[in-house]
């Protein structure tokens, strides 16, 4: 799904700038996606730097925002607990957060 979201974003980033534009036949992601295109790709880079510090805060993101799941199925999925899946959750959505926040006012990476 993520990967979904982030070629329509790009394509759509891209057909801004006078190239045609990829069609998805997803009619539900394209409708979400298109009013976001510059922000999910802030998510996908933010996303992409996240997992290379920790790839289970990564996935665990993957599961919730992009997968729809519940901390339940991600725990399942996983093979560790729901409360490991809503600490890392939370953690990982400040992380977020900084990254974005640090890499649009001053294009560094916020990691304290």
């Amino acid at each position: 799904m993520r990967d979904i979201l982030v070629d329509h974003a790009r394509a759509h980033c891209t057909a801004k700038r006078g190239v045609g534009k990829q069609h998805i036949a997803l009619d539900e992601v394209v409708e979400v996606a298109e009013g976001h295109s510059t922000e999910l790709l802030t998510i996908h880079e933010a996303l992409d730097q996240l997992s290379r510090v920790d790839s289970r805060k990564g996935r665990v993101v993957e599961m919730r925002f992009f997968g729809g799941m519940s901390v339940e199925e991600t725990a399942e999925a996983l093979g560790i607990s729901p409360e490991t899946v809503t600490r890392d959750w939370r953690v990982a959505r400040m992380w977020l957060l900084r990254y974005i926040d640090g890499s649009r006012s001053d294009g560094g990476l916020a990691t304290g």
